[in-house]
């Protein structure tokens, strides 16, 4: 089998196929071949695990999940590359296509039918323009599963990787370190990359925790709050989250205090906790 990162066998595999690269679905496939070894790495998975992927590609990343775990399911919705993958995946046995938009897919009953008694992570190298409603759903799903390892733009990196509270938090860092801890393991330049994209690649492992870091009464509410905060960055939380939630700026401004904050605290500054606070005192207003 050709190494698949060799950017002229790529070009050719495109060719014989007719495949032109989508920018719709966000594809830059993997030409750097310490890229994928690195990315299993920080996965950390082993031949207990099974592995679902979401949007496989050619296959590179994919072949080196399938070396070290005992069985890998990928979820691909271009309808264009199954004929690609048949290529580039034959001979390995342990390795399934399931062709479906992973954020239509039932993920409970897939791990539960393709992967019984084995511990479950998420290893992929996600579409960029749809990092965020991914990731939301994998980790808002309640998964059996033990980590998420995923290659994103370098910003939203950051933003994944960020702790609520500091000055890089956003809603998606809260919502993330609710579910898990998240950590930054690496960057990968644009030309690791075919085609190369304009920036910085890195990937984020996210350990699921057992169970979310703060108790709430109404995780909904909870979420609508944290994103009515954030919605609007320049402004002060007791605005933004007056706007966000259409509620009286007096009665916002009145549960932040109640909670024992300033009334002209920034959003990035609070922590779950201190979110769970001021959700619980505008429940008792």
């Amino acid at each position: 089998m050709p190494e698949l990162t060799d950017l002229s066998y790529v070009r050719a595999l495109c060719e014989k196929y007719d495949f032109a690269l989508s920018k719709g679905f966000g594809q830059n496939f993997i030409i750097n071949p310490g890229l994928p070894i690195k990315i299993v790495d920080a996965s950390r998975v082993d031949k207990r695990y099974g592995v679902i992927e979401i949007g496989p590609g050619i296959g590179v990343l994919t072949r080196e999940l399938a070396k070290r775990a005992a069985k890998v399911v990928s979820i691909e919705v271009d309808e264009r590359l199954p004929p690609l993958l048949t290529e580039t995946m034959a001979g390995v046995d342990n390795f399934k296509l399931v062709m479906n938009d992973v954020l239509k897919v039932d993920l409970k009953a897939l791990i539960a039918e393709e992967f019984p008694g084995m511990p479950v992570a998420v290893c992929a190298n996600l579409p960029y323009y749809i990092t965020s409603p991914i990731v939301m759903k994998l980790l808002g799903d309640r998964l059996p599963v033990e980590s998420l390892t995923v290659m994103v733009q370098k910003e939203a990196a950051d933003r994944l990787a960020a702790a609520p509270g500091t000055r890089a938090s956003s809603a998606i860092s809260c919502a993330v370190s609710y579910y898990a801890q998240s950590k930054m393991m690496f960057t990968a330049a644009p030309g690791s990359f075919y085609p190369a994209p304009k920036v910085t690649s890195a990937v984020v492992r996210m350990d699921i925790r057992p169970t979310p870091a703060v108790e709430v009464a109404d995780e909904e509410g909870y979420f609508a709050l944290i994103r009515a905060a954030f919605g609007q960055r320049r402004k002060t939380a007791a605005n933004a989250i007056a706007s966000g939630l259409s509620r009286p700026k007096e009665g916002i401004i009145a549960a932040i205090e109640a909670a024992g904050f300033d009334a002209r605290i920034r959003p990035e500054a609070l922590t779950l906790e201190d979110f769970a606070k001021i959700q619980a005192a505008l429940a008792d207003q």
